[in-house]
């Protein structure tokens, strides 16, 4: 997998888990339970000496898992890492040699940074994405909307004091590609074996990246006539009427539609930060996107879509947070 493959990957699937494990023999049931969680990367840290024996059972009895190393603070430690079967290098700071022997082995290596003066530096390396760490006791969602200015190029990957009452704030960050976190593999759940846990936590942790709102049910009408007559039943229950081109919406969370639309019956809104990525995730749940219904922003990133497959006969549409 190639670097700009591999960060494509890693922002589709929105959270990449850090796990700290002491025991390689436990390595291969977490991947399992984290795969059928529906997370299918890991960074390992070199924090204990099982990480190396870790990344290379999983290398060999989980192919499909993307398995990295993190906390690697040298060129050497980065070497073995590979010798290992990591498909990418991540660091708590940046280590220009580290850095170079990486780019050198064509390896994808994200080293971590929390100022402009080590972004500048990452910058000179060649590297246009990198890990932002500590992220909450650095400045969290705040500072990375700050550095969003001055870098307005440059992607993050988010680490540290992120868990399941922030991580939306960080899913909705512009310039975060993928959100690193430990929570779901605590290393308490792998000492003890909880894999139905650590499977239920990367479930719940997938559905929290991509932030999905119910906003309003549209509902289809033969023709206009029809939709104001729907439209003035609704009003008498106090809802604003505003009418538009295409539909009356009544407050904002019903959508009267003026001629038959998507759906034997009509649609159901829901709102997400990122388009892309939340079509990967319904994708994997049997969704296909209908193609004709995708518009884009300025920046050429999805802001509408809907999908093929209805629910009750009403048809899904994604819309941009």
């Amino acid at each position: 997998m190639t670097k700009t493959e591999l960060f494509q990957f890693f922002h589709d699937l929105g959270i990449v888990p850090v796990v700290k494990i002491d025991d390689a023999a436990k390595a291969v049931p977490l991947a399992k339970a984290m795969m059928k969680g529906g997370i299918n990367a890991a960074e390992i840290t070199f924090r204990t000496d099982a990480a190396e024996d870790a990344i290379r059972n999983i290398s060999k009895e989980c192919p499909e898992m993307v398995v990295g190393a993190g906390t690697v603070i040298n060129p050497a430690l980065a070497e073995k890492a590979v010798a290992a079967g990591a498909q990418f290098i991540v660091s708590a700071g940046l280590n220009p040699e580290t850095v170079k022997w990486c780019n050198e082995h064509n390896v994808p290596v994200c080293p971590g940074v929390c100022t402009p003066s080590e972004i500048e530096m990452g910058l000179s390396l060649g590297l246009d994405t990198l890990k932002f760490f500590p992220a909450e006791t650095s400045g969290g969602v705040k500072m990375l909307k700050d550095l969003g200015g001055p870098f307005p190029k440059l992607k993050f990957m988010t680490t540290g004091g992120i868990n399941p009452s922030n991580v939306q704030d960080y899913a909705r960050t512009a310039n975060v590609l993928t959100i690193g976190g430990s929570w779901m593999v605590k290393a308490d759940l792998i000492e003890g074996e909880k894999w139905d846990e650590i499977t239920r936590l990367c479930e719940e942790a997938l559905r929290l990246v991509q932030g999905l709102e119910f906003v309003h049910v549209g509902i289809n009408n033969a023709d206009e006539k029809e939709a104001e007559k729907v439209a003035s039943q609704f009003a008498a229950f106090g809802m604003a009427v505003n009418p538009g081109n295409s539909s009356i919406f009544m407050d904002k969370s019903i959508e009267v539609m003026k001629s038959p639309f998507y759906g034997a019956k009509g649609h159901l809104a829901f709102k997400c930060p990122d388009l892309e990525r939340t079509v990967h995730y319904l994708g994997k749940k049997g969704f296909t996107v209908k193609q004709e219904s995708v518009k884009y922003d300025a920046k050429g990133k999805m802001k509408v879509c809907y999908f093929n497959e209805e629910i009750g006969g009403f048809a899904i549409h994604l819309v941009k947070a």
